[in-house]
C-alpha cells in the first residue's frame, strides 16, 4: 500500500446490500451451513445487531471473530480466540443514526478533527454502507478467508455539504491468526474535473486493564501536535509514552509499526500500517469523559485510541486517482524484563 495516489481505469463496482460474497453467499440472517450431520458455522453472516442496525460477523476456525456494523462501515468487536474482546466500546455507546458508534473503529473521513462547515471526524462514520459484491481486486498478503468489503458514495445530502463525487472501498478481513487488517481505497470520481483534498483516520480504541499500566512504544524522539495546546509542535521526550492525564496528540511521520504495551495482561498490541504517515494518541480522562454522554465515567481507565491516520499534509486527489491505507492489529503475549517490555522483540520482530 502507498500513500502516493494511483490512477486507474477501473468502472465502478454496483453496490448491493442484499447478500455478501466474501467469499461465500450468505443470506441475511443465515449463520450456519449444514456440513455432514453437524453444522458449520460459516466464516462470514450477516445478521441484525442492537437496534436491528444490519451487521456483518467474521470468524476464523481457530475461534477468532470481529463484527462490523454496515452503519459507519464501524468495527464494533475484534476477539481473539480464547474469546477476549480486544477493542473498547462504552457501555453507552448509541446504536442510533446519526450519533456515532462509541468505541471500536470509527472511520473518520472525510477530515479528521473538526473543521469548516463538516461534522467532527467527517461523515462517513455515521453513514450505511452497503456491501459490495464485485469490489476490483484488493492487493492482499493475507490467506484470510473471513473478510467483507464495503462501499460507500455520497449521497445528494453529503454533495450538498462536501461538494464531490468518491468511491470509498473498504475491506475489513481476519486472518487464520486472529489479525484484523483494514484496508481503504478512496477514488475520486468527480466528473467536473475538479480535484478535492481529505485527511483520515482509522479511530481505532483498544481495549486495556488500565491505562496506568500501559505504555505505547515506537513514537519516541518523534514531534507531535498538541491537541491539548493549540495544535502546538512538540518533541516526544520520554523512552515510551505512559499516561497520567488527558492525552491527545497527533504523532508525525511516524514507523510502520507502534507497541501498545499492556503490562497487567501481559498483552502487546502491535499496529501495522500503510500510506497513513501519522498517528493519534488520546485518551479523555476523568474530566472529559464525565462531559461525554455515551461514554462511562471510569471507562477512560479501560480504552486507549491508537489511531493510523493521515492528518498534518492532507491527500489531493485528482479525478480518476485513488489512494490507499491499510492498517493491521494483532494482540501478541508480552515478554517483560525487568518490568518491561523489550522493546526490540516487538517493533523488530515480525
Amino acid at each position: 500500500m502507498s500513500s502516493t495516489p494511483q490512477a486507474t481505469a477501473a468502472p465502478a463496482a454496483t453496490a448491493a446490500p442484499a447478500t455478501v460474497r466474501a467469499p461465500a453467499t450468505v443470506a441475511p440472517g443465515s449463520a450456519a451451513a449444514a456440513s455432514g450431520s453437524g453444522r458449520e458455522r460459516l466464516p462470514i453472516e450477516l445478521c441484525k445487531g442492537i437496534n436491528g442496525l444490519d451487521k456483518i460477523v467474521l470468524r476464523e476456525v481457530r475461534g477468532s471473530s470481529a463484527e462490523v456494523y454496515l452503519y459507519g462501515g464501524h468495527v464494533t468487536s475484534w476477539k481473539n480466540d480464547h474469546g477476549e474482546e480486544l477493542l473498547f466500546l462504552s457501555s453507552k455507546a448509541i446504536f442510533k443514526p446519526p450519533k456515532a458508534i462509541r468505541g471500536g473503529i470509527p472511520i473518520c473521513f472525510p477530515q479528521f478533527s473538526n473543521h469548516g462547515s463538516l461534522e467532527q471526524h467527517g461523515f462517513a462514520r455515521n453513514r450505511i454502507w452497503s456491501i459490495d459484491n464485485d469490489p476490483p481486486p484488493f492487493p492482499t498478503s493475507t490467506s484470510a478467508k473471513a473478510f467483507v468489503d464495503l462501499i460507500l458514495k455520497p449521497t445528494e445530502e453529503d454533495l450538498k455539504i462536501w461538494p464531490h463525487s468518491f468511491e470509498f472501498r473498504l475491506r475489513i478481513s481476519l486472518s487464520p491468526a486472529g489479525d484484523l487488517m483494514l484496508t481503504s481505497r478512496i477514488r475520486n470520481t468527480n466528473a467536473d474535473g475538479k480535484p478535492f483534498t481529505f485527511t483520515f483516520a482509522y479511530h481505532t480504541y483498544f481495549s486495556v486493564s488500565d491505562i496506568s499500566e500501559v505504555r505505547v512504544e515506537g513514537l519516541e524522539t518523534l514531534d507531535y501536535l498538541d491537541n491539548l495546546q493549540n495544535k502546538e509542535r512538540f518533541t516526544e521526550q520520554g523512552d515510551a509514552i505512559t499516561f497520567e492525564a488527558e492525552v491527545d496528540k497527533i504523532y508525525l511521520g511516524t514507523p510502520t509499526k507502534i507497541a501498545i504495551l499492556d503490562h497487567e495482561k501481559k498483552r502487546t498490541f502491535v499496529l501495522r500500517k500503510d500510506g497513513l504517515p501519522d498517528a493519534v494518541v488520546w485518551n479523555p480522562w476523568e474530566k472529559k469523559a464525565k462531559a461525554m454522554a455515551d461514554f462511562g465515567d471510569e471507562e477512560y481507565k479501560h480504552m486507549l485510541c491508537v489511531e493510523a491516520a493521515a492528518v498534518e499534509k492532507p491527500i489531493t486527489l485528482k479525478p480518476g486517482e485513488e489512494w490507499r491505507g491499510r492498517q493491521e492489529l494483532s494482540a501478541v503475549p508480552s515478554s517483560y524484563c525487568s518490568g518491561q517490555l523489550d522493546p526490540r522483540r516487538v517493533l523488530l520482530g515480525s
